[in-house]
């Protein structure tokens, strides 16, 4: 009959249900009864004891449950949005599930839960809070419960599992409740809780069997990898797999795949077959808008943080309730006045009771101000007193200290009285006062189970006498509230003590029926609480948000990432059951999916390192111990590089590792022998000295030790892995600089090993090099420096072998590369041939050194025609085997650089131009290495070789553009030809021996002499920068030998080939070059070199005599200038003021030491005086030379000579060469300045000469020879010099204007010249006058008889004085004339006929 009624019942409500979704015009008051009829009978109580299947009322309950449940599953649109259904659902039906959802009966269990599952798919817009009740209050609660059933946890994991595969409802989840401030954190407790399942955690408490267990464990795996599936679907849009392959969770493609309807697809692909409606869950939501809210991810977000914040403030608040409010303020989420903090306490139900209480009844200002405010918030109107105390002492704990509760008491009597100012019974706050803490005292005693002797209603009464203003209250009052208080105690409201039992409060339960009574209680009391909350949401309209953007994702994992990977972790470690495995793996697949997505580099960091520590390749356990969860772990890891390269960033360096480690597995299991095997990890040394069966020592890092290895077992391992090989993970990745530069971290530690270094990752890293080469060029430059600073360092290894690979390798790359070409203006040759550069410098193996050698000039011979910018690095490699000690390595390096420059410039030099300039100092550099001489003098031959294609081609420098854009078209031929092959030269003087630098100088004048014709003016003052640091000071050598051989050869030929270029160019030189040139030659008297000193001095002369005749006023003007300043700064005053050491000269009693340290300072001194003398007798020289031309004055003296020794004058006869001098160009003035200078030369002299004493302690302390030193050439010559240019300016007709001042000038030279003359006291000092008073004499009787009679009446006195001494005949003769011509011309005496040759005019 029940079974009838069943049946019957069923097809009455399918019925009705077709209908209503028909017609929408249907009174919807006419199916509401129905439903509650429904509602009510489903929460019938069953009878007690063990339910009966064949109850009445259990049936009923089941038919009812089933009935809603069809209800719910077939309703259409038009039920799902009409408001009075729904609120049908929230007020009867959720409050039904509330009851059943506990139920111990699992029928009536499994409907609420798949009641549960349709409300959530069809209506959860409407039932945010219901919903939230659900979760936190039932189902979490039992999968926490250490007391709840194996079936319960199973039923609800099962339910979850289909929850947790709709990535809509996962979404959901996450955004409404763990981003709503008052709302529970759902989705994090559910994750925490799955990952406590599926770790097995309390399983033990619960008493289940190893199957049960598992099976636990696998349903919890399941539900964690559901909701990474859905995440990582939710995310898909951002996912890019670079090998196109299906994504991920999906093994086969499916029907489905190729639908046109996108969001089944969705579901079914990473749903299981429990996973919910697809057509359900893709209208979720849609009905509803009204009461959803805005899908704002950065809102959301926003929001999660600051409930995190609030979340950690209660969390401090429970400790340390002052701490937990400073925090909260000082992050913004709780105002500063009393009156916020009292809000707070009264609205916060996470606040802990006890320290409420105990903050409230603070006696510290600020406390007790928040307390007023607490009380305030309160409103006791209307209520009476005993109601109004039980509501204000709901929200906290009371303290235990009396004082604090008296000023609780004593805030809420004075508030209760001031809401119920119209009461009469008390007759003040006093009255109130003590009544509420008598009725506090009341609550303690007769509720407390440690007091043994209850109080009375009498003595309640007779406690409370008189306290109202002396008077005493009711005692029907008192009864009263006596009764009141013994039936119910005044308590905390019911939801504050309703807490999730922790872990730590969880007993032990001693047999299952024992834990079944216990979890009937839960339930119970759950039930209650459950009932409450539905109860009191069931009118609450809150806003419920479809999530839309996949943003969500990526704080949903940073939350829960944790709990996944701990329960990935545990599942890999402790269990070998390979579905558990599976599924731990597919988990952290799809969470290193979603890591990488979101680029979330820590989480991503952690699972990718679970990941390879579960491979075994890495650790010290070995591949022995390998099993097949291992195997598949490494396959999976291998899986994520070819689909996750992408993303993976740092992660490489883990799966690089494995792979690494595996390769030599791989290696291992093939039988390879170990000394082919080049090592294992790092740290790891040892010999093999075994057999086939026993371990070499390189094997411990992969576990191949202790006893006989299992090589079948290796093999086998090696064949599970099948194809998944490390050969297949070279894969050209989109993101590549992070896989290649761990890739190349990888590869350092392989080779890091000193007696094993492997090299298998040094292969791939040229495999990857070799396929890459391809990609544009910025990608591929990016890929070549990090790989391209491996090579450095390999190609530097100790180990040859490593580094010959490295090299034989980049030679490989390097010779494909070069086949491309290149354009102009690009660099990437350059930045691809740099290690060979980078190895050259660093590398000091000879081997390695004559192999990058050989490379590079198999290049050059194949490829020379393809080089553009690699040029510069070719140049570099040879200018560094330049310099090396060993012939092979300079003489291939030289053999090529020849090749190159003498036959690959001819054919390509303007593909060759960028780097002239290497090429000439690499050149340098071979010519600077003083090993090989002749290969010095080659390279010097090649530089000059190198000046012929820049003057022949300077078209193709100046239209040559590169780094150089700023130099003007017509200066890039100097720039980039000209000036490198100069200033190498340069740098070759400076740096090498005598006979090499002799020649480097002869090339560079031979250049500058051969082409200079085509140097701008302003060329040439870069290039006499270069020149003139030949000459400085701070360059030259220290030891004094090799600087005075530098200046007697180095210097000294500099010296003469400058001036040569300068007279060979003077119209260009003359404005840029004639200062600096008179600087150095300046320079050059200075230094304590004679022959430098001489040769400044001929230089000068030299210049001056070839070009004078070119000169400007201006130019001549400095000429006078240099030589009185040379004069002025080489007169020895030093001969005339030194003074022996202690004033007088010291003997040779003095010691040796002594000796020696006086000697050596005054020879030094001695030394520079004696070239000053010199370059006085040089100076003078040259101005008789510049002034007279060179060997005239010579001749003059001789003919003079001469004519006296005949005893005639010759007063007509000229020297022929004499107007080759530069007399004619030289202005009056100047003439005066040189004739300043000789004069004072003059002076100088004749005072040396004179001090007899000065110069006997000079001659007594060394100087100068065996016999006194003394300076009569200098005072003869200096004023034979002088009286040539007076009297040369005295006869000339041009200068007349200045005759009246050379006049006064003769008179006094001449006249104080005899004066000294007369007294000497040599004989051999006098016949060093005898050419000077010739020359006086001669010059005088060859002027007129007018200037004649002013000389002879001035000089008179003095020649006739000079008569009496022993002169030689010629002077004789010549002053015979004299006093012969005075008798004339003072008309005292006739001539004789034959001696009237003189002028009378």
């Amino acid at each position: 009959m029940h079974y009838l009624n069943e049946i019957f019942l069923k097809k009455i409500c399918m019925s009705c249900l077709f209908y209503l979704n028909m017609f929408s015009v249907v009174p919807w008051s006419s199916l509401i009864p129905e439903k509650l009829s429904l509602c009510k009978l489903s929460m019938k109580p069953l009878s007690d004891g063990p339910p009966d299947p064949k109850s009445h009322e259990l049936r009923s309950k089941i038919l009812s449950l089933q009935l809603l449940l069809s209800i719910l599953q077939n309703a259409g649109p038009v039920f799902r949005t009409n408001e009075m259904f729904i609120n049908a659902i929230k007020q009867y039906l959720c409050v039904a599930l509330s009851k059943n959802g506990v139920s111990s009966v699992p029928e009536v269990f499994e409907l609420s839960l798949s009641i549960f599952l349709t409300l959530l798919s069809n209506f959860k817009t409407h039932l945010k809070m219901q919903i939230e009740v659900f979760f936190k209050e039932i189902f979490l609660y039992i999968l926490e419960t250490s007391t709840s059933s194996f079936d319960h946890k199973w039923m609800v994991i099962q339910t979850l599992t289909r929850i947790c595969a709709d990535a809509q409802s996962v979404v959901d989840i996450y955004v409404n409740y763990d981003c709503d401030l008052n709302a529970a954190n759902i989705f994090e407790r559910l994750v925490n809780d799955l990952s406590k399942i599926a770790q097995g955690r309390g399983s033990q408490e619960l008493g289940m069997s190893n199957v049960q267990e598992l099976s636990l464990r696998k349903k919890g795996l399941e539900c964690l990898v559901s909701i990474l599936k859905c995440m990582v679907e939710w995310s898909k849009d951002q996912y890019v797999n670079p090998n196109s392959q299906t994504t991920l969770g999906q093994e086969k493609p499916t029907e489905q795949d190729n639908s046109e309807t996108k969001h089944p697809e969705t579901i079914n692909r990473y749903g299981s077959l429990n996973s919910l409606d697809s057509t359900a869950s893709s209208g979720i939501g849609s009905y509803s808008t009204q009461m959803s809210g805005t899908d704002n991810p950065e809102q959301f977000e926003v929001l999660k943080q600051q409930k995190e914040i609030i979340e950690q403030g209660i969390d401090l608040f429970n400790k340390k309730p002052k701490r937990g409010i400073q925090y909260l303020q000082e992050q913004g989420m709780l105002g500063t006045t009393p009156e916020d903090i009292a809000q707070f306490l009264h609205q916060e139900e996470r606040l802990d009771s006890t320290q409420v209480g105990e903050f409230l009844g603070d006696n510290d200002k600020f406390n007790k101000e928040v307390m007023y405010a607490y009380v305030d918030q309160h409103d006791f109107s209307g209520k009476d007193f005993v109601s109004a105390l039980r509501m204000f002492l709901e929200g906290f704990r009371l303290p235990g200290e009396a004082q604090k509760i008296d000023r609780l008491m004593e805030k809420f009597a004075a508030r209760y009285l001031e809401c119920n100012q119209g009461q009469t019974l008390f007759a003040s706050a006093d009255t109130a006062y003590v009544l509420a803490y008598s009725i506090i005292m009341l609550t303690t005693d007769l509720h407390s189970p440690q007091v043994k002797n209850k109080m009375t209603k009498e003595q309640y009464i007779k406690m409370n006498r008189g306290i109202n203003d002396s008077k005493d209250l009711p005692e029907e009052y008192l009864s009263a509230i006596y009764n009141e208080i013994a039936g119910k105690k005044i308590s905390m409201k019911e939801t504050k003590e309703l807490t999730i039992p922790t872990k730590s409060s969880k007993q032990s339960v001693a047999s299952e029926k024992q834990r079944r009574l216990l979890y009937n209680l839960e339930m119970e009391q759950m039930a209650k609480t459950a009932k409450a909350l539905m109860e009191a949401v069931s009118h609450v309209q809150a806003p419920f948000t479809s999530a839309t953007h996949l943003e969500h994702v990526r704080p949903m994992f940073k939350l829960a990432w944790t709990p996944f990977l701990a329960a990935f972790s545990v599942g890999l470690q402790d269990c070998d059951d390979t579905e558990v495995a599976s599924l731990c793996l597919e988990g952290i697949r799809c969470a290193i999916r979603i890591a990488c997505i979101f680029n979330i580099q820590l989480e991503r960091d952690a699972y990718v390192q679970a990941l390879a520590r579960f491979t075994l390749l890495t650790v010290s356990s070995g591949i022995t111990e390998m099993k097949q969860k291992n195997i598949d772990t490494i396959k999976t890891l291998i899986t994520v590089a070819h689909t996750d390269g992408n993303y993976l960033g740092n992660s490489w360096h883990e799966i690089l590792k494995c792979i690494s480690q595996l390769e030599l597995a791989q290696l291992i299991g093939t039988g390879v022998k170990p000394r082919y095997i080049s090592g294992t990890v790092r740290g790891r040394e040892g010999s093999f000295t075994g057999t086939k069966d026993q371990a070499p020592d390189e094997f411990v890092g992969l576990g191949l030790v202790g006893g006989n290895v299992d090589w079948k077992q290796i093999a086998s391992i090696q064949e599970s892995i099948g194809e998944t090989s490390s050969q297949s993970v070279v894969v050209a990745v989109d993101r590549y600089l992070d896989f290649v530069r761990w890739l190349c971290a990888v590869s350092m530690d392989e080779l890091l090993s000193a007696t094993h270094p492997r090299m298998f990752s040094l292969q791939k890293i040229v495999e990857i090099s070799y396929y890459n080469m391809g990609r544009i060029r910025l990608q591929w430059s990016r890929i070549w420096e990090v790989i391209g600073d491996h090579f450095n360092k390999v190609g530097c290894n100790p180990n040859e072998d490593v580094a010959i690979f490295a090299v034989d390798s980049l030679r490989q790359l390097s010779m494909k590369f070069l086949e491309k070409g290149e354009l102009a203006n690009f660099r990437f040759q350059k930045d691809f041939l740099r290690p060979f550069e980078h190895i050259m410098k660093r590398n000091r193996s000879p081997t390695i050194r004559d192999m990058v050698v050989r490379c590079i000039a198999q290049m050059v011979n194949s490829q020379a025609a393809n080089i553009r910018s690699g040029w510069k690095n070719i140049f570099s490699v040879f200018h560094l085997a330049a310099s090396d000690q060993d012939e092979s390595i300079v003489e291939l390096a030289f053999q090529t650089t020849g090749h190159i420059v003498t036959i690959v410039f001819e054919k390509h030099f303007p593909a060759t131009i960028d780097s002239f300039q290497d090429a000439v100092k690499c050149l340098s550099e071979f010519a600077c290495n003083a090993a090989f001489p002749d290969t010095s003098m080659e390279a010097i031959r090649l530089i000059r070789h190198c000046a012929k294609y820049v003057s022949d081609r300077p078209q193709v420098q100046s239209e040559y553009t590169s780094d150089d854009m700023n130099v003007a078209p017509e200066d890039r031929v100097w720039v980039r030809g000209w000036f490198p092959i100069l200033f190498e030269l340069s740098c070759i003087i400076n740096r090498c021996k005598l006979d090499v630098r002799t020649r480097g100088l002869t090339v560079m004048f031979e250049i500058m002499k051969t082409y200079g014709h085509t140097y701008e003016k302003h060329w040439w003052q870069d290039l006499f920068r270069i020149v003139f640091r030949i000459f400085d000071n701070m360059k030259l050598p220290e030891q004094q030998t090799e600087k005075a051989e530098w200046m007697t050869t180095t210097c000294n030929h500099a010296l003469y080939a400058i001036c040569d270029v300068f007279t060979q160019y003077l119209e260009v030189l003359s404005d840029v070059l004639l200062d600096d040139i008179f600087a150095q030659l300046y320079w050059c008297v200075q230094q304590d070199n004679e022959q430098l000193a001489r040769s400044g001095t001929n230089c000068l002369e030299n210049v001056v005599i070839l070009n004078g005749e070119k000169f400007t006023l201006e130019i001549w003007d400095k000429t006078c200038t240099c030589m009185l300043d040379i004069f002025k700064t080489t007169i020895p005053h030093a001969l005339l003021t030194w003074r022996p050491v202690g004033g007088e000269f010291c003997s040779g009693s003095s010691s040796d030491a002594k000796e020696k340290l006086v000697k050596f300072p005054e020879q030094k001194l001695f030394a520079a005086l004696l070239i000053k003398c010199v370059v006085q007798l040089e100076l003078i020289q040259t101005i008789d030379n510049i002034v007279f031309f060179p060997a005239t004055s010579k001749k003059e003296d001789a003919e003079n000579l001469a004519a006296a020794q005949r005893d005639a004058v010759d007063f007509d006869v000229h020297v022929d060469t004499q107007d080759q001098g530069m007399y004619r160009f030289l202005t009056s003035q100047q003439l005066f300045k040189l004739l300043d200078c000789l004069l004072e030369s003059h002076r100088f002299a004749k005072a040396f000469n004179s001090n007899n004493e000065q110069r006997t302690a000079l001659w007594k302390a060394g100087f100068k020879g065996k016999s006194k030193p003394n300076l009569l050439k200098q005072e003869t010559s200096s004023l034979a010099c002088g009286l040539r240019i007076l009297f040369r300016m005295y006869m000339d007709e041009s200068r007349t204007s200045a005759w009246e001042e050379v006049q006064q000038r003769l008179l006094n030279v001449c006249s104080e010249a005899l004066s000294y003359f007369l007294t000497l006291t040599s004989e051999s000092h006098r016949e060093a006058w005898t050419n000077l008073l010739l020359l006086f004499l001669t010059k005088v009787l060859k002027i007129s008889d007018e200037r004649f009679k002013a000389h002879a009446s001035f000089y008179y006195p003095l020649l006739c004085e000079i008569m009496q001494f022993d002169l030689i005949p010629e002077l004789r003769a010549v002053l015979r004339r004299f006093f012969l011509r005075i008798g004339v011309v003072f008309q005292i005496s006739q001539p004789p006929e034959q001696e009237c040759g003189v002028s009378k005019h």
